[in-house]
């Protein structure tokens, strides 16, 4: 899905072995979590299609594995049987170069191939790959890049898989678990929020090390951010109850128009997934259907309803640039805070002075439009349509969420979603100008 245009991708990676080892461990142990992530499932899980945004996990194990076959062996490895020429029609995305496609909203109707016919195709395609890396062609740098994008672009689609699998079980009447949740729910109140100064100025935005990135997270540049205060913690369940019981769903002041029109017209009046029950509020999560825990963040909120509910407040989002800004200067390891369930936790105890819940918990909505960096220009050839072309009528979210792969986060990370959409674990801290 992202791909990287920095020249430091460029340069040869294998440079010794044990460094090219390193990316094929980390390639074939990608691979072999999205089987595992699609172990809990019926075959008849993995067909249905919840909705126009959602995907079947079927067609989510073939598409990444179509990525690579794609991408990779085809032009890489000499004599590469392709495995069934109707799966590009089947399994492209929206790469309108790599010619058409069966429609997005009707990925469910595709019974046919079956899942077993899918996983013979990963089976084949990894087969390959391991042919690809014994070769001299295989460690080149240009196939070392690709792999590092494939890799990439199948955790976004291993947190993709989960949240399309919470849609389709949330849909089902009976209310089905993907996993069990393996511990007592905490139902005591959410700690208070403190509120966090940053004294702004020139702050150089965007990713500027030789790690991995997308390529909508550069060039890295200077932008004028004023003094502004962060909530140290995410907006909480309690907090979001009181904006339902205060009616916020039903106060036209608080909206911005187009909100307003879909709160109307989707009878929206609580975030995704909740209901209200004669023994109170119930939340559909990937562990059934529990009480809404109110320590816990809420998640599966709109742009627009995360823009309420900041109003509300009497407070507002931060821009990507603030939530970077204090993400950067914070201290916080994203390595060692990613989420030990597939469920957001209650704020830890934490420094004082440092923002908590940065990553691992909820994608986290902000005030800015995605649009390109100063200087921005989408890669060449096909693999260009990942990121540029959609920046337009979306909001960037910030962090990284429960459903996150391990090592899928960084403080310069873009998401961005349109404003309407809720399916994915999105939620909010509050921002404000400093008195």
């Amino acid at each position: 899905m992202r791909q990287t245009s920095s020249s430091a991708e460029n340069r040869r990676p294998t440079d010794n072995q044990q460094t090219f080892d390193r990316l094929s461990d980390r390639l074939f142990a990608t691979r072999q979590h999205s089987l595992a992530l699609a172990a809990p499932l019926t075959p008849e899980d993995m067909v249905v299609q919840a909705m126009e945004d959602a995907s079947p996990t079927k067609w989510h194990l073939a598409h990444v594995t179509w990525f690579f076959e794609n991408f990779v062996l085809k032009r890489h490895l000499d004599g590469y049987r392709i495995f069934d020429d109707a799966f590009n029609y089947c399994f492209n995305s929206y790469y309108e170069t790599l010619g058409p496609r069966h429609p997005r909203p009707k990925r469910g109707l595709l019974t046919q191939p079956s899942a077993d016919r899918v996983l013979a195709y990963r089976a084949h395609v990894d087969e390959a790959l391991h042919a690809l890396l014994s070769t001299d062609a295989g460690q080149s740098s240009e196939v070392a890049r690709l792999l590092e994008i494939g890799i990439n672009h199948e955790q976004q689609h291993q947190e993709l898989l989960l949240t399309d699998i919470l849609a389709l079980f949330a849909a089902n009447p009976l209310k089905p678990a993907y996993q069990p949740y393996p511990s007592k729910l905490d139902l005591s109140a959410p700690q208070p929020v403190r509120w966090l100064d940053y004294a702004g100025g020139i702050q150089r935005i965007g990713h500027t090390s030789d790690g991995y990135h997308w390529d909508n997270e550069g060039p890295s540049h200077e932008t004028l951010i004023h003094p502004f205060k962060l909530a140290d913690r995410l907006v909480t369940n309690a907090e979001w109850l009181e904006f339902i019981e205060d009616k916020g769903y039903g106060t036209a002041s608080l909206w911005l128009a187009d909100g307003w029109s879909t709160v109307n017209r989707e009878e929206w009046q609580a975030p995704l997934y909740w209901q209200k029950t004669e023994a109170g509020w119930f939340q559909m999560s990937l562990h059934g259907l529990l009480p809404v825990v109110p320590a816990e963040p809420v998640a599966h909120v709109s742009y627009y309803e995360a823009d309420a509910f900041a109003r509300w407040a009497g407070k507002r989002l931060p821009t990507e640039f603030e939530w970077e800004t204090a993400a950067l200067t914070s201290g916080v390891d994203r390595e060692s805070v990613h989420a030990t369930t597939l469920r957001p936790q209650p704020a830890a105890p934490g420094k004082a002075d440092s923002p908590k819940q940065l990553f691992g918990d909820v994608w986290q909505w902000s005030a800015s439009a995605y649009l390109p960096y100063p200087g921005y220009k989408p890669p060449a050839g096909a693999i260009g349509e990942y990121n540029g072309k959609f920046m337009v009528s979306q909001q960037v979210l910030r962090g990284a969420s429960c459903a996150t792969p391990q090592g899928h986060s960084r403080p310069t990370y873009r998401n961005f979603f349109y404003p309407h959409q809720r399916w994915q674990f999105a939620g909010l801290r509050l921002a404000s100008e400093i008195d």
